[in-house]
């Protein structure tokens, strides 16, 4: 099969639907995304062309590619069926070409909601069954966020490589090398500015990780994890204590640890909350209050973002407005102002252009 470059036909427009003061404000805000993941991201419009173009969509209609794509009623409460819904996407991510698509898409739809810092979280490994390498799996990712850069000059766009635990420590340390050959600060353009693990929790903890972690961190890359979303405050500690992690991705479980929060709270250690998809894989009880409270009243630093925007069925907007709600609008506009002085974006650490020769 040759990959392709669909061209996505957009649906006949509807009237808008009338936008709360709340909202309106926060739209306008200046929002910095610090953990999206790519397979998560895919608009489903371009998920639905790039299966057609295959023959290989399960169903007849993109509204029914989007029960697949999307987490529906009465699915909530579990990573795993969560995580469920990245399935397809994969089908048709495994080319070079779909890979830059995809992600152009993600980058035009963050540029769309307000979004002037975006750094993406992407595994290589899973995207390098039809023959990719992986480092050609970087590349190609890459390509993507360079070629949307065309488009949106003012953003600033980075890559966070994320080992999956289930493939093991070895397979780790093998990406942490393949995303230094791609650093930002080796390369003019866009490039790798982070490391990250992901995947299942429970059973795969931090510190099995840690000569990974070394490899990214020599190689002069920043550090975040996965920890306490589907495990306990440990985890978190050795995320921090072990691998030496600058952030913290989801991190619920440590609300329930004072000493914790004292520790994230002392050592500037940011948590990247993502309420939907908390709400929606069960890390946080439907209807409960969010563990951001117990971070800002800890002083802890806090990004918000959106983890999988297709499966949770939002964007830097509608987390706006969902975190507003609970803590209220200031501090939601404190929170992206803070989460810009902890991105891993560092455009001026990248190697000068060379201009024309």
């Amino acid at each position: 099969m040759v990959p392709c470059r669909p061209t996505v036909v957009d649906a006949p427009a509807s009237a808008p639907a009338p936008i709360s003061d709340l909202e309106a404000r926060l739209r306008t805000l200046p929002k910095v995304e610090l953990h999206q993941h790519v397979d998560g991201s895919i608009p489903p419009e371009v998920t639905w062309e790039l299966m057609r173009h295959y023959r290989l969509n399960p169903v007849d209609t993109l509204d029914e590619m989007r029960r697949h794509l999307e987490i529906q009623d009465g699915e909530e409460g579990t990573l795993l069926a969560y995580l469920d819904k990245m399935y397809y996407p994969l089908w048709v991510t495994q080319f070079y070409e779909n890979v830059s698509r995809v992600v152009e898409a993600i980058v035009d739809a963050a540029a769309r909601a307000g979004v002037v810092t975006l750094e993406l979280r992407y595994s290589p490994i899973i995207h390098t069954y039809a023959g990719l390498t992986p480092r050609q799996s970087i590349r190609a990712a890459l390509s993507g966020m360079n070629h949307a850069k065309k488009r949106h000059p003012h953003m600033k766009l980075g890559l966070v490589v994320i080992a999956m635990r289930q493939h093991g420590p070895h397979i780790a340390k093998i990406l942490a090398r393949q995303a230094l050959a791609e650093a930002q600060h080796l390369h003019e353009r866009t490039g790798v500015v982070g490391f990250d693990i992901a995947g299942p929790e429970r059973g795969n903890p931090p510190r099995l990780f840690r000569s990974a972690y070394e490899i990214a961190r020599l190689g002069r890359l920043r550090l975040t994890a996965h920890a306490g979303e589907d495990a306990p405050a440990e985890y978190v500690w050795q995320a921090v204590d072990e691998l030496g992690v600058d952030r913290v991705g989801h991190g619920c479980a440590a609300a329930g640890d004072k000493e914790l929060l004292r520790r994230l709270a002392r050592d500037r250690i940011l948590v990247e909350c993502c309420l939907s998809s908390n709400y929606h894989t069960g890390a946080v009880a439907k209807g409960a209050r969010h563990p951001l409270h117990a971070f800002l009243e800890a002083g802890v630093a806090v990004a918000l973002c959106c983890d999988n925007s297709t499966v949770s069925r939002t964007d830097a907007v509608k987390e706006a407005v969902l975190a507003a709600e609970q803590v209220g609008v200031e501090a939601v506009e404190g929170a992206h102002r803070t989460a810009d002085a902890f991105t891993f974006i560092r455009p001026e650490t990248s190697l000068p252009a060379r201009g024309e020769d």
